[in-house]
């Protein structure tokens, strides 16, 4: 059974994570998504707001598995199981910031990184623009994921 880590902050949770999720278990069996505690960043949300948000979304799914992990992508992978990192890359200057994080990845501890390419119409959805959006007063859920 092949296991997939997907790692992020998730401040929130868009429909562009969500499609990563789904295209990645049209090729893993399972996929843990990681929700990174960075204390040097400050977060919109809380980490269990942002666990049972995605929780949530994936409930009754038995594939999908959410966790929170503080210190490095790597140590989490390892301790969950996963064979490799999965990450959404959105343009050029996504694909170079996480060609360099996956040859520091693989370094370290072997695992490799397969990168999911933006659907088109998803390459502008980020959680920072979703945030800009709502500190604004915009409604934002066509950008969010239906909870099931």
């Amino acid at each position: 059974m092949k296991k997939a880590f997907f790692a992020g902050s998730f401040d929130p949770f868009t429909i562009g994570h969500a499609s990563v999720v789904e295209r990645a278990l049209k090729v893993f069996d399972r996929v843990v998504i990681g929700i990174g505690n960075n204390t040097g960043k400050h977060y919109s949300r809380t980490t269990e707001e942002r666990k049972t948000n995605i929780e949530s979304i994936y409930a009754g799914d038995k594939r999908v598995e959410v966790m929170v992990y503080d210190g490095l992508t790597v140590d989490a992978v390892r301790a969950c199981g996963a064979d490799v990192i999965v990450k959404g890359t959105r343009s050029v200057a996504d694909f170079e910031s996480e060609r360099t994080q996956a040859d520091i990845n693989r370094e370290l501890t072997g695992v490799e990184t397969v990168l999911f390419i933006a659907e088109p119409g998803l390459a502008s959805v980020s959680s920072t623009m979703v945030r800009e959006l709502e500190h604004n007063g915009v409604d934002v859920g066509r950008f969010l994921p239906k909870k099931k």
